[in-house]
């Protein structure tokens, strides 16, 4: 008797009854998945080792395929899980055989760290949890290939009222104008602003014109009454703070 047959993705064919399925068939690749969600949901995340955690992400998007090779050439290529997540859309649709539907998985994973972190940001006064948003921001910005500036935008008790990026430039330098963050914070009716902004280099250490930069939102946004609490520079490790190594 011959073996009933499905669709796959593509449109070919794959066996959905086999006697004697082998890891790699369909058949045992989804009792390998059931293995994997059993440790996940009774251990946790931390029982799922990198590769693993990538699989369960792809094998949504790719419910009919046998995902573990993809996710080992993942991590391969790219070094790590987080990696992997934040890698540019070019660098992942170089990976043959991971396609839009996997993309948009990964990118799904990474829009839930976000927005967790987010989350965390937004639920208390930000002076009083520097831990959470150094994490927030190095999650946000620490993987990018480019150098990136934002603006948080704090009310009179110190919670986030936006977090916008207000400047995406080259691998050494972003351009930031003064008028334009001061602004900002007056259509926001913000009363005081955190700055950051990423080196790709992984070093955070702040360049001279960082810190000329930095100085001149100050200055300006003092004129208005608002206030200036920190300039974050992330890189590699934990965030560098202007106002912590006394440079505003």
């Amino acid at each position: 008797m011959s073996a009933k047959r499905g669709l796959d993705e593509a449109g070919g064919l794959f066996p959905i009854e086999a006697p004697n399925a082998t890891p790699n068939s369909p058949l045992g690749a989804e009792g390998h998945r059931a293995r994997m969600r059993k440790k996940l949901i009774e251990a946790g995340p931390s029982a799922l080792l990198d590769h693993e955690l990538i699989e369960m992400v792809l094998f949504l998007a790719l419910p009919r395929r046998d995902t573990k090779p993809l996710a080992k050439l993942l991590l391969a290529r790219f070094g790590s899980f987080a990696a992997a997540l934040t890698a540019s859309t070019a660098e992942l649709r170089a990976i043959e055989g991971l396609g839009e539907a996997g993309i948009a998985a990964l990118r799904t994973v990474q829009a839930a760290a976000l927005r967790l972190g987010e989350a965390a940001v937004r639920s208390q006064p930000l002076l009083s949890d520097s831990g959470s948003l150094a994490a927030y921001l190095t999650a946000a910005m620490a993987r990018e290939r480019t150098e990136h500036f934002r603006v948080l935008f704090l009310d009179v008790k110190n919670r986030l009222i936006a977090d916008e990026v207000m400047g995406r430039g080259t691998v050494d330098h972003t351009p930031a104008y003064p008028r334009e963050v001061v602004r900002r914070a007056l259509e926001l009716h913000a009363s005081s602003l955190i700055l950051a902004h990423n080196h790709p280099s992984g070093d955070p250490t702040p360049s001279p014109a960082d810190i000329a930069m930095t100085r001149d939102i100050k200055a300006a946004a003092a004129a208005l009454g608002i206030a200036l609490h920190d300039h974050l520079v992330v890189g590699r490790g934990a965030p560098f703070s202007m106002r912590g190594q006394g440079l505003l």
